[in-house]
């Protein structure tokens, strides 16, 4: 893959074969992990206090940030039992999210089930996003009255990683 300034790829683009075909995307900053522990310390707080289990948590934070996965621009459907225990089991997974959606379709055997849709995990996030995710924890933090980092310890947080990142 190639990775450069619009002008770097224009000039790669002209030397290569005609008929080449090529992905184009924009390349943004991963998170960091500064942002990613203070997320999993304060999540890790929230659930010690609420004994909610911290997979619960983050899948709720991710179900309201709403990242939606695609593939080829489409998002994933996935069905599961529309029950109490489908849903527990999807708030506590670790190895995929999914979001409910409000359709609920009939199976063959006369059982209802309701559509998920994928939505993308927090180590496939950008510093923006993994930014408005620390957000989300941030309020639910103080909500539950634990003590975080003021604003303006916050962008500093941030200020010495895209700084640490241009070096």
């Amino acid at each position: 893959m190639k990775t450069g300034t619009a002008q770097d790829l224009v000039m790669f683009l002209m030397n290569q074969e005609k008929g080449k075909l090529f992905d184009l995307t924009e390349h943004k900053e991963k998170r960091s992990m500064n942002q990613n522990s203070y997320y999993w310390k304060l999540c890790g707080e929230v659930a010690k206090l609420t004994r909610v289990s911290t997979n619960v948590i983050h899948n709720q934070n991710l179900r309201d940030l709403g990242l939606i996965w695609r593939i080829n621009d489409e998002v994933i459907p996935v069905y599961l039992p529309d029950t109490e225990n489908a849903e527990k089991e999807a708030l506590n997974a670790t190895t995929y999210h999914i979001k409910p959606t409000s359709q609920v379709k009939e199976g063959k055997d006369g059982k209802m089930f309701r559509c998920y849709v994928m939505l993308r995990g927090s180590s496939t996030f950008n510093v923006e996003e993994m930014s408005a995710l620390l957000d989300l924890m941030i309020q639910e933090a103080k909500a539950q009255g634990i003590e975080t980092m003021t604003p303006s310890e916050l962008a500093h947080m941030r200020e010495l990683e895209r700084n640490a990142k241009k070096k």
